[in-house]
């Protein structure tokens, strides 16, 4: 052993360029897998803060016991709790202080005239309370408000809208109210909490817009007096409390909070990152297998002249191996410092980008040193194992042979393993797409899809190659021909080195294909569901956002242009003992505007007790017209409805729907997600829609669109997603870049004595470079072929699997263009990697080469 490290430490040092492309492949793969993980742990501990620091002073807090939980959403909805209650709670020994937290949706505009945030992080609105100790937010300039009207608002919305103190602008509640911003505020000795926007007004403005009755808070915060712990304060609490009110103690209140910005965004975006930073390590173990093949194969009679020396097959096995451990431990380091950098640019960059961090140094688990670490020493060492035993299987004859050029060709046993998985994928995705929807099946299909792509490469290299290099011979002469010539020479290595950039291409194609999938689903759900001219919303997603006011409809569907204006308000009630959404709007009016496909009994007398459910909720809840469903609201009322009515599509209309009667003694604060508008006949779009838009500047000024633009703003999220993806991608095809350039440095060196007799012939270096560059750009071609198909065929799967897998009708879409452009890009990637093993060819001394053995 000792022997094996001393011949590998020997030859590392000797071959240091050799190894350079591995040593980068694994540092980028593990600094972007570091660089995550420490943004995470940075991110849970900054937010664990800030939310410790706000609430520090609140040792308790008053809230409805249930909750309603409606599938897709992490936090339930809470009924309000009496505020009068603050009475009975300040006589409860140990209490030093409580007041009612109004919360509710309030959207500021800004100085520009459009509204700020809403972009998924909540905007908040609720009542200023005066106890410093009981308020999360801190007066930092200015003063409390004190007359109706006046608002504090946090700092990081006033830079981002342009607000200053003094400032007259709108708060949407989601009506319309004139505020003058008295007061800047903080947040935990932040400038806000991330992205989140809040608004605080006099108790009685929140009263007034935020809930449906007065007397009525979101939760009551208590403070505790000296001596008397937090646990100590729920449990004396607890006796004062009417049924279905509860007490938690503020840690609690504060692990729920982060909790919430965990599961909503930290969780997801931290996952969204490690998935990529897989996809890196796995193009990264391509090109490492590929180096240390090609570097195998050049030793071959090194390597041979050792085992005629007496050194056993462990030895020489053991001696590759412990070149890539070298390597792998080396480069990982490496990788975790820069990870390290990569967290700390990330944190540094954010604020400039609209996310600022919450304060705070780099947290640096031990889960998050030791994970990029071993992943990036286990790829390596896994990615060099195989030509590692083939260098021990070297026999010693092989020294004598004048040549150590890898030749090695696909196998008929490869050929047949690979159209078995390519059979099985097959099989698998079509039963998960087409017979069982399964997301499940679909992706055990996908994945074997992919181990088909990989196993035949090999064998679909040869023909790929002589196809696609097929027009050099024409345009570029005998030196198309060399570079075409070269490119067969190993269809093994051809296809290993363009895998690399296959994966790559392919996650690109895949979300390419996905994302058009998406935006095609919503061009026709629009174009199906909304037989509407118009329609009006807020530019806003998820949370966020305050929506339209109610009163809107009503004022639009008074003018003379107007023939019907519906709209969509959200509610939420347990089903049946299950949380559901519930549309809550005048039911004959959504008839008229929107396509609910074929509707079985009545939606003219829903009434109160009424309600028209999905045909896919109906077969799953077992309901059908004149059963009866009990429903329970967050108020804790429940109340038998009838089902008058069964319809068939539920795209836009939603599941459940009741009439706004029937809502309204369960409200809190109430608002629509959108309004649909149709005209009289004879009322063109443009004259409609310019009506409606001085309707709608009393009410906030939201945006009118048309249809296709609301449809397309509806999808406009997407782009931005893309946009995301395809940064994040480019790491992975950077590393299939470098796994190329080093595979044709070290053929280079394999090949100096070739290249130095062409030169000798009479090939200039100008040929010489173009025959190199040209063999990068067909290995990147094949690659990106193979990557395109690919990705077409697992956009395909995720788009089928997901249409059979949930109620929606999803779309298939295939964007030539944009796959165009990937494939450009691929090819001019390949054009790029080869340039610097092209330039090393073209310096070579031509009588040094010639006496290269």
């Amino acid at each position: 052993m000792n022997a094996a490290v001393r011949l590998s430490t020997s030859s590392l040092r000797a071959h240091k360029r050799r190894f350079a492309g591995t040593f980068l492949a694994v540092f980028l793969g593990v600094a972007f897998l570091a660089g995550t993980l420490v943004m995470g742990d940075t991110l849970r501990a900054s937010f664990d803060t800030m939310f410790g620091r706000a609430t520090s002073g609140t040792d308790a807090v008053v809230r409805s016991a249930d909750a309603i939980t409606t599938p897709g959403e992490s936090q339930g909805v809470r009924a309000p709790v009496p505020a009068d209650l603050v009475d009975a709670i300040e006589t409860v020994p140990g209490v030093a202080a409580a007041a009612p937290d109004i919360q509710g949706a309030g959207q500021l505009v800004g100085a520009d005239g459009d509204p700020i945030g809403g972009k998924g992080p909540p905007t908040l609105a609720g009542n200023w309370i005066t106890d410093p100790e009981l308020n999360a937010y801190q007066l930092a300039e200015g003063r409390a408000p004190a007359r109706s009207g006046e608002v504090v608002i946090d700092r990081g919305t006033a830079e981002r809208g342009g607000l200053h103190l003094g400032d007259t602008t709108t708060l949407r509640t989601p009506d319309p109210v004139r505020v003058t911003v008295v007061g800047l505020a903080t947040f935990g000795g932040e400038d806000g909490m991330a992205q989140v926007t809040f608004t605080g007004m006099t108790r009685a403005d929140a009263e007034k817009y935020l809930t449906a009755r007065p007397g009525e808070a979101s939760t009551i915060k208590v403070r505790a007096a000296p001596g008397v712990g937090q646990q100590q304060l729920v449990d004396r609490l607890t006796p004062v409390l009417p049924k279905g009110v509860e007490a938690i103690t503020g840690q609690e209140s504060a692990e729920e909070n982060t909790d919430m910005i965990s599961s909503q965004f930290l969780t997801v975006f931290t996952l969204f990152l490690l998935v990529f930073s897989g996809v890196a390590l796995l193009v990264a173990t391509f090109s490492i297998h590929n180096t240390f093949a090609i570097v195998v194969a050049q030793r071959t009679r090194e390597n041979a002249l050792l085992r005629a020396l007496g050194a056993s097959r462990r030895q020489v096995t053991a001696s590759t191996l412990v070149e890539a451990t070298v390597v792998a431990v080396t480069a990982s380091v490496a990788g975790l410092a820069g990870g390290i950098g990569i967290a700390a640019g990330l944190k540094a960059l954010f604020p400039a980008i609209g996310f600022p961090f919450p304060e705070g140094d780099l947290v640096v688990s031990a889960l998050s040193l030791l994970l990029p670490l071993a992943v990036g020493t286990v790829v390596c060492l896994g990615s060099a194992l195989l030509p590692a035993v083939r260098a021990g299987r070297t026999a010693p004859m092989a020294a004598l042979r004048e040549t150590a050029v890898d030749t090695s060709a696909a196998s008929r046993v490869r050929a047949v393993t690979g159209l078995g998985l390519g059979a099985l994928a097959l099989g698998l995705t079509i039963g998960g797409v087409l017979v069982t929807p399964s997301l499940w099946l679909a992706g055990a299909g996908a994945v074997l899809a992919l181990a088909a792509f990989v196993v035949l490469g090999p064998v679909a290299s040869t023909t790929a190659v002589r196809v696609l290099g097929s027009p050099l011979d024409r345009l570029r002469g005998v030196t198309g021909a060399l570079a075409r010539r070269n490119a067969l020479r190993s269809p093994r290595r051809t296809a290993a080195t363009a895998s690399a950039l296959m994966i790559g291409v392919a996650v690109v194609a895949l979300f390419t294909v996905f994302a058009a999938s998406l935006k095609a689903t919503m061009d026709q759900t629009v174009s199906r569901s909304f037989a509407g001219d118009v329609a009006v919303s807020t530019p806003s997603f998820g949370a966020g956002g305050s929506g339209l006011s109610p009163r809107l409809a009503g004022a639009v569907a008074e003018l003379p242009e107007v023939d019907t204006a519906v709209g969509l308000g959200r509610g939420v009630a347990e089903v049946d003992g299950k949380g559901r959404a519930l549309t809550v709007t005048d039911p004959l009016a959504l008839a008229r505007t929107f396509d609910l496909g074929d509707v079985r009994g009545s939606l003219a007398g829903l009434g109160t007790d009424g309600i028209a459910v999905t045909e896919s909720e109906a077969d799953k809840q077992s309901l059908k017209p004149g059963d009866q469903a009990r429903l329970t609201f967050t108020d804790g009322e429940t109340r038998t409805f009838t089902v008058r009515a069964v319809y068939g599509r539920s795209e836009l209309a939603g599941d459940y729907v009741i009439t706004r009667a029937a809502w309204a003694p369960h409200r809190t604060q109430d608002s629509d997600t959108l309004l649909a508008v149709s005209f009289k006949d004879g009322v063109d779009t443009d004259t409609g829609k310019a009506a409606v838009e001085k309707v709608a500047e009393h009410y906030g000024n939201p945006e009118v669109q048309t249809r296709d633009e609301y449809a397309q703003s509806s999808a406009g999220g997407i782009d931005m997603m893309l946009t995301l993806v395809y940064a994040l991608l480019a790491l992975a095809v950077l590393i299939a870049l470098l796994g190329i350039a080093n595979t044709l440095t070290l053929a280079i060196h394999e090949r100096t004595r070739e290249l130095g007799l062409l030169r000798a012939v009479g090939q200039t270096r100008s040929q010489l470079r173009a025959m190199v560059r040209w063999e990068a750009v067909l290995v990147a071609a094949f690659g990106t072929v193979g990557g395109l198909g690919l990705g077409a065929f697992l956009g395909w799967v995720l788009v089928k699997a997901s249409d059979g897998a949930s109620d929606s009708a999803f779309a298939f879409a295939m964007p030539p263009a944009r796959l165009a452009i990937v494939a450009l890009v691929g090819l001019a990637a390949g054009a790029l990697a080869g340039l610097r093993p092209a330039g090393r060819a073209a310096r070579l001394d031509v009588l040094r080469a010639i006496a290269t053995e």
